[in-house]
């Protein structure tokens, strides 16, 4: 009787207060994004510059990519490896666009001779998304690659022939 007096006409456990709920529930539902990064109890973000050290990691796993990046990005990561306490930018080459779900990738390479350039490109692709994909749950929608250089076997040659010459003190 205390409760009809405290709400007249009304029962405490009221059926109209759940069916609210759940049509309260229901509507964050259909606004709130969907997928493995987004769930009822929280959201997952991650930053592009993840993304992009994921796919330089996996683009230089693959059998004839010699290098990452044009020719004056390698100069100065070559300087600043040098450095003590310095760590390798896995990202360089990479430039990533990323949106809530999915995310583009674009790698610049320089390739080994002796390598089929397609089937390089196709196996950086496959797994660049693989990598991507399973560590992120983003959808790669394209893999763009774009090959600089070729590097020749010579080119090792000639950079090992002129910094280890040392002057050997004989005439010759």
């Amino acid at each position: 009787m205390a409760e009809s007096a405290r709400n007249p006409g009304q029962s405490t456990a009221s059926p109209t207060a759940s069916g609210d709920d759940t049509q309260r529930d229901s509507d964050l539902a259909q606004h709130r994004p969907s997928g493995p990064l987004h769930t009822p109890r929280g959201d997952t973000t991650i930053e592009e510059n993840v993304v992009q050290k994921l796919a330089g990691i996996a683009t230089r796993e693959v059998p004839g990519v010699h290098a990452m990046g044009n020719a004056a990005r390698r100069a100065f990561s070559a300087v600043t490896e040098r450095i003590p306490g310095s760590q390798t930018n896995y990202g360089n080459g990479v430039s990533v666009e990323k949106g809530e779900r999915q995310a583009a990738v674009d790698v610049s390479v320089i390739v080994e001779y002796g390598f089929s350039i397609v089937e390089v490109s196709q196996a950086i692709r496959t797994n660049v998304i693989r990598s991507v994909e399973n560590a992120t749950g983003l959808e790669v929608l394209e893999v763009n690659v774009n090959v600089t250089d070729v590097h020749l076997p010579d080119d090792d040659n000639d950079d090992d022939g002129q910094s280890q010459k040392k002057p050997s003190g004989r005439l010759e």
